[in-house]
């Protein structure tokens, strides 16, 4: 997935685009409005900061909006109610209030991005709804309602099961490093030892044996596929892209 980073506070900046590559993400940078509007190479979301050192970025905001759909993610330090509204009113699908982390950030354009993208999964008879995500023939999660189906079955997932499936299977066949998921899936300031990883995906391979298969890369962290294949997922037939 490609993002446009729109943001003059350099600390900040390099904090972003680490933390987007760290995930998969590609990130190009500009410093001002006018390099944003100006911009040529295509880009799947905006970050867009308000506080931009040549224009409002509120301005760049409704500039951008009506030249596409392309989903817009306010980053601002601003933190008043009418800045966030007018934004939201101007066009920008989500907003998000310095300081944030790196994973709030990404979990909004992971969120913003299955809202704008077509579902391929319908109402059917297998126990699941059109607002699931579709994973090969057998598996089915329900990000919405949290629900895990296989063969319309539900499985009965503790919670931190649900998260590190959830996480997991946002990009199959990824290599996702231990600090990934933890940070991802516990918690950004996460010290200590990762034995509880080592016990979650211990329960997914014994609760998902035959759907999915997480594979162990020593000394890096776990790639999930879906057993016969990949398969279609949040993003539609092909799943998301990087």
């Amino acid at each position: 997935m490609h993002v446009l980073l729109v943001e003059d506070d350099e600390p900040v900046a390099e904090s972003l685009r680490r933390g987007l590559r760290r995930y998969g993400f590609e990130v190009d940078w500009v410093t001002t409005g006018a390099a944003a509007l100006a911009h040529s190479d295509p880009y799947d979301v905006v970050l867009l900061d308000l506080g931009l050192p040549d224009t409002d970025g509120l301005d760049v905001c409704k500039a951008l909006r009506e030249r596409g759909d392309v989903p817009i993610i306010v980053i601002s330090a601003r933190s008043d109610e009418t800045d966030r509204v007018v934004g939201l009113e101007l066009g920008a699908d989500d907003y998000v209030s310095k300081p944030f982390g790196v994973r709030e950030v990404i979990a909004r354009i992971r969120a913003v991005m299955r809202r704008v993208r077509p579902r391929t999964a319908e109402d059917g008879t297998d126990g699941t709804t059109g607002g699931a995500d579709r994973y090969g023939s057998r598996l089915s999660i329900d990000r919405k309602a949290a629900r895990v189906h296989v063969d319309g079955e539900e499985i009965a997932l503790a919670p931190k099961e649900y998260d590190l499936l959830s996480f997991l299977t946002e990009e199959p066949g990824a290599l996702m490093s231990r600090e990934q998921i933890m940070e991802a899936v516990w918690d950004a300031n996460w010290f200590g030892p990762t034995k509880t990883l080592d016990v979650h995906v211990a329960a997914l391979r014994r609760k998902f044996a035959g759907v999915v298969a997480v594979e162990a890369v020593r000394g890096v962290g776990f790639r999930l596929e879906i057993v016969g294949g990949t398969a279609p997922g949040p993003g539609g037939p092909s799943g998301p892209s990087s």
